[in-house]
This record gives structure tokens, sequence and C-alpha cells, in this order.
């Protein structure tokens, strides 16, 4: 098939680009960023300069190359900023849609997040609501998410892939990333609330399969929810950073996600079951990448 993917140069864009190309799938890649242009070559995949803002360019390049999908990887990280993301999910994933119903294009994968289930009792799955009675600034990230799937549903075969908390190379979680930097600095208590991470190597790869998968929403998460009192220490000797200070408070609806649908009707299995590989694994790279040093 071809296939569009919109932010082909995000952390899990890279790694999906030779996942499609391997499969015999023609790749055309979007990046903001003109001298991106060329990783996305060396992907394997054709160029596209363009912002997901300017509407007008956008219609005009997907109706120019009609894909057969369009595989949305759009986030607005870079400043840590939780409103440019809100908004890049509501108002880039619009002109995407708007763009491929023009084009005529009936299947549409998009990233999503599963930490934005109201509160209760135990791993949500993906019937509990959006928690959209929440706070600021955690309501505008709900009503980012809220009107991502609400738009990628007018689309006729449409799957939202709500992912776990990312960790991995190029992540926040990544040795050089802000949340290990803030674990170095003892700044990010360990607390009750239940997080489910996702390696991005299994997020590229649920992207990949969920090109088969029927329509509908689907958790993407490891198959271990776990609260920051049993997860963060582990992280942080992975990092070899001092234990983390510990709290008794559980964040607003920090319950994590269950991963039974995706396991047990769609067959999708992450190559790291747990956080506990992957973080050994992390810690495995930090001793290589010291050694070599």
């Amino acid at each position: 098939m071809k296939i569009l993917v919109a932010g082909a140069t995000g952390v899990i864009g890279r790694r999906l680009i030779p996942l499609l190309v391997a499969a015999n799938h023609k790749v055309i890649g979007t990046t903001r960023t003109a001298g991106k242009s060329e990783l996305l070559e060396q992907l394997g995949a054709i160029p596209w300069v363009v912002d997901v803002f300017d509407r007008e360019r956008l219609t005009t390049l997907v109706s120019e190359a009609h894909p057969d999908v369009i595989i949305q990887q759009l986030t607005d990280l870079s400043a840590r900023d939780s409103a440019a993301n809100a908004y890049m999910r509501r108002e880039g994933t619009r002109n995407l849609v708007d763009a491929a119903r023009a084009a005529e294009v009936h299947h549409f994968i998009a990233q999503s997040i599963s930490w934005i289930y109201a509160p209760g009792d135990g791993p949500a799955d993906e019937a509990v609501p959006l928690d959209l009675e929440a706070p600021e600034p955690r309501r505008t990230t709900i009503e980012g998410v809220q009107a991502l799937e609400s738009a990628v549903t007018e689309i006729e075969n449409w799957v939202v892939l709500r992912y776990g908390a990312l960790y991995g190379p190029g992540t926040w979680y990544a040795p050089d990333g802000f949340i290990a930097e803030q674990v170095r600095r003892g700044q990010l208590p360990a607390d009750k609330g239940i997080t489910s991470f996702l390696h991005v190597e299994d997020a590229a790869r649920a992207a990949l399969l969920a090109l088969d998968w029927p329509r509908g929403v689907v958790n993407v998460v490891d198959n271990e929810p776990a609260p920051g009192t049993s997860w963060l220490p582990v992280y942080a000797a992975s990092l070899g950073a001092p234990p983390p200070p510990i709290t008794t408070e559980q964040p607003r609806a920090a319950r994590g996600a269950t991963n039974a649908k995706a396991r047990q009707v769609l067959h999708w299995h992450p190559l790291y079951p747990s956080w506990r590989e992957g973080f050994a694994q992390i810690a495995q790279e930090g001793r290589g990448q010291a050694n070599a040093s």
C-alpha cells in the first residue's frame, strides 16, 4: 500500500517507517523541518516538508498523493508544553482528517494516549470514559485527546492507538531524557499513582499491525501497570541514580490501563512485556556506553 506517515521523524515514526518499508509498503513521511528530509530518505520514505497547520498545502499534497492509509504520529513535545501538544492533537489532526476526506482516504490510524481515563478502581479498559471533569492543566490534555479521537472516527476505517507512557531511546525516559534528569536530581517522588508503560519499539510495531486491525480504540500498553513506588526505584537504579523520595500521594486518575483487548482479541504481544525488562536494558546500554568511553 501507499502509506502517509504524518509526524514521521518523531520517536515512533523513525522506527515505524523501516517496518513499513520492510513490509513492502511505499511510504511518504511528513516533517515540518526541511533539514530532516535526508533522515526520511535514509529510512526509506519519500520526504514531504509540510506544516499540518497549513490546511491548504496539506490538502493539496494529500490529494496529489492519494495514499491508501494515513498514520498520524503527530506530537509537539519539544518545549514540554501540554497546551501546545493538545493544540497539535486538536487542530493538526482536524486538518489531516479533512485532507484525508477530501482525497477520499478511507483508512486512518492515529496516535493517542492511555492516561486519560476517568478515576476508578483498577486498570482502565477502552470502555471507560475520558476524564472530562479533570481540573486544569489535565483537562486541556483530555480535551485535546477527545477532539483527536472524535475527528478520526469520521474516516470509514479508523484505529486509535492509546499508547502507554513511552520509554526507550529518544524518549523522556532515555538516559539523556527529561525524566532521567529529574530522577538524578531527586526531583521526582515515587507516589502511588499507577502508570502503564510502553517501549517505543512496541509502539511502532503496534502501528504496523494496526493496518490489519478492525475499527476501534485500542490500549497499547505493556502487561504490568505499576505504582510509582514500584517502578521508579527500579528506573532510578537503572540510571545509577539515588533512590527517589517516597510519597503517599495518589494523582487523579493515575490508574493505568489494561491491554487485554490488544492481547486477547487482536493477538498483539509486546516485545517488552514489562517495564522491568525495558529498564534492565536501559541499565545494560548505560554500562555499555560507559565502557566504550
